[in-house]
């Protein structure tokens, strides 16, 4: 099939990138402004934990629903919307005064994240021929690493001269302009016209939500796993049956689609906490203060803005599956330098190395998931990708992050207050510093030593599943093009 050359389509790229970029510099201007919280709103390790949390359990639990619904009713649409939602709830949380208020903001804020992720990777596949997309993919993909550090650069400077509600202000302009440029710009599409299935839809969102629900809580909540298993098993039963499943099944016979799954699932678990460990480190450790911690993450975005451009190129003529162990490797070894940080200087050399290791490896996973899916579901393609990526972030904060504190309590004096050993914001507000910083440098070592292995299992698993040949996109039919 040859996809007609839409003269907006860079035009369409950048609505895209601008929505990708409110999502990114929403999720890391959050963990920077985390000691804020703490002060400002007296915020509980528990309810810091919500905080990080009730995104990603009303993200990922909606995810596949939400893409399934964009290629059905229209991906403009549900762009649009999503970020509607997103910077509506941006503007409550900017109002907030109790940590309940910010948790409650976050969830209706994954309710338009779940929404407009998915649409942004769709809409891409349907706007580009298949000779552009790699170079799209790559562009979508350097704008989310650089909002890792936007996001942290522009709200360290709010919060060093506002409060902490200012973070997500950020969130506003940049939704008012997406939304505008998406309904100048953008063209609507739909893929698939069939019947909704409500039956896949209900079964989804209930097995995604009780298992990211299980993986936060940190417990053997038996009920909620059962109820995990069996909508799962009850999902797969229905939609290998169904006339007009919501997710196609049958996409996971190719093993590069389930085997860049498995790899890119390993990966973001390794790396889920890696940043959230960082900002805590630069602030609390290395005593920088939120601005200078947000440009200390400079050089990551960097390398891996040029790394993903030469992964782009390089894809051409090199396989996906080289351009993904690689990376991989590459990241692995990041990790273990970050693991004998003791200064900036080793973490901006960890840094480097993990931006060239995150831009080798992005667009030929990207490339690999989104070429095994049928054009007409392109959005619920997309949403696997994300359902993938939320899912092992929450299982590295939830894991990751439980060992992390286990390992700081661990370290810490046993003859101190119990609640200094709980968290690092606790100790310093204790008269703890000095203990909880060689704690928390002791814990940091541990994780990453923990990433890095991940990483290196992850590139095993690519080595084993993934075909040596750059992967070739499966028969398609075409999308429906509306205005």
């Amino acid at each position: 099939m040859t996809i007609d050359r839409d003269p907006r389509r860079w035009w369409v790229l950048g609505v895209l990138c601008l929505s990708v970029l409110v999502i990114g510099i929403d999720s890391t201007v959050l963990n920077l402004a985390i000691p804020s919280l703490i002060r400002e709103l007296h915020a509980s390790p528990s309810d810091i934990q919500w905080i990080l949390d009730a995104y990603v359990l009303v993200f990922a639990g909606l995810l596949l629903t939400a893409g399934s619904l964009s290629d059905r009713f229209g991906r403009r649409l549900a762009l649009i919307s999503g970020v509607a939602i997103f910077g509506a709830a941006s503007l409550f949380a900017v109002l907030a005064t109790e940590p309940w208020q910010v948790i409650a903001a976050r969830a209706v804020m994954g309710v338009g994240g779940s929404v407009l992720m998915p649409s942004t990777l769709s809409i891409m596949m349907t706007t580009f021929a298949e000779d552009e997309r790699r170079k799209a993919m790559a562009a979508w993909s350097t704008v989310a690493m650089v909002s890792i550090v936007l996001g942290p650069t522009l709200g360290g400077f709010l919060l060093e001269h506002f409060w902490w509600g200012s973070v997500f202000l950020l969130n506003i302009p940049f939704a008012v302009i997406a939304i505008a440029a998406a309904v100048i710009l953008m063209p609507e599409t739909k893929g698939d016209q069939r019947p909704v299935d409500p039956v896949g839809v209900a079964l989804s969102i209930v097995t995604l939500t009780a298992t990211v629900y299980v993986i936060i809580q940190r417990e053997w909540n038996i009920p909620v796993i059962a109820l995990a298993v069996i909508a799962g098993a009850a999902f797969v039963f229905w939609e290998s049956r169904s006339a007009h499943p919501m997710l196609p099944l049958r996409v996971f016979r190719s093993r590069d689609f389930t085997g860049t799954c498995l790899t890119l699932l390993l990966m973001v678990f390794g790396m889920g906490a890696v940043m959230l460990m960082l900002t805590q480190y630069l602030q609390f450790v290395l005593g920088f203060g939120p601005m200078k911690a947000g440009l200390a993450l400079l050089p990551f975005a960097v390398a891996s803005t040029i790394c993903n451009g030469l992964g782009a190129t390089l894809g051409k003529t090199v396989s996906n599956k080289i351009l993904i162990i690689a990376g991989l490797l590459v990241m692995a070894a990041a990790f273990a330098v970050l693991a004998n940080a003791d200064s900036y200087g080793w973490v901006l050399i960890s840094m480097m190395i993990m931006g060239m290791g995150s831009g080798l490896t992005g667009p030929a996973a990207y490339a690999a998931i989104m070429s095994a899916i049928p054009l007409e579901h392109a959005g619920v393609g997309s949403a696997m990708n994300d359902t993938i990526q939320q899912v092992g972030m929450a299982i590295s904060i939830a894991v990751l992050g439980s060992v992390l504190a286990g390992q700081f309590t661990g370290n810490m004096p046993a003859d101190i207050p119990a609640a200094a050993r709980e968290s690092i914001g606790a100790a310093f507000q204790l008269g703890y510093a000095d203990a909880a910083k060689s704690a928390f440098t002791s814990a940091m070592s541990y994780g990453s030593w923990i990433s890095s292995g991940f990483a290196l299992a992850a590139a095993v698993l690519g080595a084993v599943l993934l075909r040596p040949r750059t992967p070739q996109p499966v028969p398609r039919t075409g999308t429906t093009p509306v205005a």
